[in-house]
């Protein structure tokens, strides 16, 4: 089974189990969708130690975050995530910035809007200096840990600018959270800038990926952004003043 195929298989599961996003319904190729017992994968996540000893965490905006956002606010901890395409760049809710009560709310896209505040790579060097813990969501997912579906490889990209200015490193935890009918065997290799997970979490379980391809050193490959972005997303703006069009590559 080739991507396209397992894309098809998948999205057909999906729109069984998936929940429409406000603003592109059913099309899973521009959102990564919510689904049935999401919560219930929130909570796998929540008991675990990494999760237990991490004072910030990274979680993307993907719908089916929701929960785990919730978890994150309520149990204080610094949550740091990307607006939608990256175009406001990175955002942070420190503990204390939602009022008790207001975690729900919060957590949601929308909500969230509303207690979030912009800081730039360089910020979250200084104050925090490593993120230990990173979640994403995924279209599909191999049980090796590689993510794909949707192609526009955000994730990947707030790796590489983080890794740039040395936010993360190989001794941050990624996980991928995702529905079991979206974790298949498809015939796909990695590419050189592929963030492989090293969990899967499903409502049902959570697996330790095989995971034999390392995490990408590479920073931003910068010959390969699509048209547009280094314009659109601020922080590769920042990156490149900071660090050179050759990033940490060259120091």
């Amino acid at each position: 089974m080739n991507a396209e195929q397992a894309r098809e298989k998948i999205w057909a599961e999906l729109r069984k189990v998936g929940k429409p996003d406000t603003r592109f319904h059913w099309d899973f190729a521009e959102f990564i969708a919510d689904y049935e017992g999401s919560n219930q994968g929130a909570e796998i996540v929540r008991e675990q130690k990494a999760y237990h000893q991490a004072s910030v965490v990274f979680i993307t905006p993907d719908n089916n975050m929701r929960k785990l956002r919730e978890y994150t606010l309520k149990d204080k901890k610094a949550l740091i995530m990307t607006t939608y395409g990256i175009n406001r760049g990175f955002q942070i809710v420190r503990p204390g910035d939602v009022p008790e009560g207001k975690e729900e709310f919060a957590s949601t896209l929308d909500g969230i809007e509303l207690f979030l505040t912009p800081i730039t790579l360089k910020e979250i060097k200084d104050e925090f200096n490593h993120i230990p813990l990173l979640f994403t969501g995924a279209s599909a997912m191999k049980p090796n840990g590689l993510r794909f579906g949707k192609g526009h490889g955000y994730f990947d990209l707030e790796w590489g600018m983080m890794w740039e200015m040395g936010i993360v490193s190989t001794k941050s935890i990624v996980f991928g959270l995702g529905h079991d009918c979206q974790i298949v065997d498809a015939e796909i290799d990695p590419e050189e800038y592929d963030t492989v997970v090293d969990y899967i979490v499903t409502p049902t379980r959570l697996l330790k990926t095989e995971n034999n391809h390392p995490k990408p050193a590479l920073g931003i490959i910068w010959d390969k952004l699509e048209a547009g972005m280094f314009e659109n997303i601020p922080p590769l703006q920042e990156v490149y003043r900071l660090k050179g069009k050759y990033g940490r590559r060259a120091l």
